[in-house]
């Protein structure tokens, strides 16, 4: 046996096993899967553009207009027209002086990273973040500080304390998902810019899931805090709620013709090609059309969340159209999955190491083309699944630290804020000296920034990067 059919084995033994699934037909609310009918309920498709008949028609006419391929890189002869035209509307819709497009939302990340951090420098990432930003991170050779979820209070304490063992000149830069795609929760951007501010950092934010389901007219958490002009740099997605495929960078004009001169993914990768970017384009027009088709995102999002918790799901009652249903183990998610689809719902399993281990869940997603009477048979589905594999739905429901339907948030302040970690009067320790997880695994990340997250992402180790 070779060594890769031994890998294969033991992923299969893991229930780490992955397979391509056969969707015929555009990505509508329901499809062929494997060329069984069911309802789609795991795609990115939030607001139904990618299948809208002005979007397919300005990618025809695009081929037709300028070609299939754009032909060469950005900074060869792959700028065309209708790159322009996409660049300038993004920008205006962002509130940003510039744009600049990149091929795919994994390109753009690496590229924003690689360019704004270098060996001697340092990212501070949460531990949460997409896969290219962790790669991103990896591919700066910078000194990589991992910050708990969520937690500012951990990312301030950590810049303090790098502050104080490094060089205070060297560059310093704060990377986060805005909304997370697997948790559907979304960063507390407003801090997290005031500790930048504070610290003298740069700050970077992927809206790859922003865009198009959250803040104003779908145009993102950093609107919804009203962070316009805040951010350093910006990177969206064309290939979810825009319904296309590619990425941008939304900045000023200065970081715009920097990321130009050094973004490795821009200069040697071809540029996106004029039918996707046309799609995008277009689906960028009917979204600042028609805003109305966020708000019917949400009010699926709330009919889903809602069906569930009347099936007995554990899910909190708000309108985020990612719902993640945690199972733990892997074998259980994929076993949920299957049970979904023989009855008609599509809910992808998401395992390790997309997820932590002991988290795998089904990641369901609605969309604006979806009806409230396609949430409630979905619900339906899911918990006639979960009682045929015994397994109780009231014990189904977000990750561990995320509140679900039958949580109160309890706060130790009359005010409502979050009690501080309390130390010790008279201590010199600071909160996280000794960090609140048993196992220290963040004390290591901390303590040796040098470490990578996800090194070793199955048993959750932080270990030194390639």
């Amino acid at each position: 046996m070779s060594d890769i059919a031994e890998r294969l084995a033991e992923l299969e033994r893991l229930g780490l096993n992955r397979r391509l699934r056969l969707v015929s037909g555009p990505q509508g609310p329901t499809v062929l899967l494997d060329g069984k009918p069911v309802l789609l309920l795991c795609s990115n498709n939030y607001l139904g553009l990618a299948d809208h008949p002005r979007v397919r028609e300005a990618a025809a006419e695009a081929a037709m207009r300028w070609g299939a391929g754009a032909g060469a890189s950005r900074l060869i002869s792959g700028t065309m027209t209708v790159h322009r035209r996409l660049e300038e509307g993004l920008a205006s819709f962002e509130g940003s002086q510039a744009c600049l497009l990149f091929g795919s939302g994994y390109l753009a990340n690496l590229g924003v990273i690689s360019a704004l951090a270098g060996p001697e420098d340092a990212v501070f990432s949460d531990e949460l973040n997409h896969a290219s930003i962790v790669d991103g991170c990896r591919l700066s050779r910078a000194e990589v500080i991992v910050y708990r979820h969520l937690d500012v209070e951990h990312l301030e304490w950590s810049m303090r304390r790098d502050r104080a063992r490094r060089d205070g000149q060297r560059r310093r830069l704060i990377v986060t998902d805005s909304v997370f795609s697997m948790d559907g929760d979304v960063a507390p951007l407003a801090a997290i810019v005031e500790v930048a501010r504070a610290h003298e950092a740069r700050v970077a934010v992927d809206e790859a899931h922003a865009i198009g389901t959250v803040g104003p007219g779908g145009r993102g958490a950093i609107a919804e805090a009203g962070l316009e002009g805040e951010i350093d740099a910006t990177i969206g997605t064309l290939g979810k709620a825009l319904g296309s495929y590619g990425a941008y960078i939304c900045a000023d004009e200065e970081m715009t013709r920097y990321l130009i001169n050094v973004a490795r993914p821009l200069i040697f990768s071809t540029a996106p090609s004029p039918p996707a970017v046309a799609a995008a384009l277009a689906a960028l027009e009917l979204l600042r059309e028609r805003p109305h088709r966020v708000q019917r995102l949400r009010a699926n999002a709330r009919a889903l969340r809602r069906a569930l918790a009347s099936e007995g799901f554990a899910v909190a009652d708000d309108d985020m159209p990612i719902v993640p249903l945690v199972l733990g183990e892997e074998r259980a998610a994929m076993d949920m999955c299957q049970a979904a689809i023989e009855g008609g719902v599509f809910a992808q399993a998401i395992r390790p190491p997309t997820v932590a281990a002991g988290t795998s869940r089904l990641r369901l997603a609605a969309m604006a083309s979806h009806t409230a009477a396609d949430m409630v048979k979905a619900a339906s589905v899911l918990a006639a699944a979960a009682r045929r594999l015994s397994l109780d739905p009231a014990a189904i429901g977000p990750p561990p630290g995320q509140p679900s339907s039958s949580d109160q948030r309890i706060d130790d302040h009359e005010d409502g804020e979050a009690a501080p970690h309390e130390v010790e009067v008279g201590s010199p320790a600071e909160p996280f000296d000794l960090e609140r997880s048993m196992d220290g695994e963040h004390e290591r990340a901390v303590a040796e920034p040098q470490h990578a997250p996800f090194d070793h992402e199955r048993d959750g180790e932080f270990a030194r990067a390639a």
